[in-house]
This record gives structure tokens, sequence and C-alpha cells, in this order.
């Protein structure tokens, strides 16, 4: 590959990038007893759920509140109350 070709492949990713990141507006990183408090604000929340991690098991967790995509990672899973509604997810990607 030219440097020419590297260049425009390395623009093209940049440019998937900023397209998901306008694509799925604000996403706020928070500590998981923040985004419990959050959830607590709801009367019928919606969670997505993603389980991961290679050498370290993981749990991700999205809610959406006022317009704003709150997201937070664990080590250890979180307990949510029975009017919690939960969608399993393959995996939960955060563009970076």
């Amino acid at each position: 590959m030219s440097n020419g070709a590297t260049a425009g492949a390395g623009a093209a990713a940049a440019a998937a990038v900023a397209k998901a990141i306008k694509a799925s507006g604000a996403i706020v990183s928070v500590n998981s007893s923040l985004f419990l408090s959050i959830l607590s604000k709801t009367d019928k929340p919606l969670v997505i759920v993603s389980e991961g991690g290679l050498f370290k098991k993981n749990y991700q967790y999205m809610t959406g509140y006022k317009g704003f995509v709150f997201h937070v990672k664990c080590s250890e899973p979180l307990q949510f109350s029975m009017h919690v509604e939960k969608i399993a997810a393959g995996k939960i990607w955060i563009p970076g």
C-alpha cells in the first residue's frame, strides 16, 4: 500500500468514527452508583446489558435519560429492581 492509500484509509476510519459519534449522540460515562440513581428517577427504565472481557469479565450497561445516554462498565454485575426492563446485547461499543 502506498503512503497516500494508507493516509486515505486512516482518514476513512476517522470519518467512520466521527459519523458513529454523531449518530449515537451524547454518551455519558458514569460510575455504578450514579447509574443506579439515574434508573431510580424513571418509572419504567430500559437498560441495555452486555457481558464482555477477554481476560477479566466486565459488565456494561446503557440507559437513556432526558436525551442523554448513560453508560457504565463494572467488574461485578449490577442488581436492578423488578421494574427495570433489560435487553441483552451481544456487545456495547462506545465510540472513542
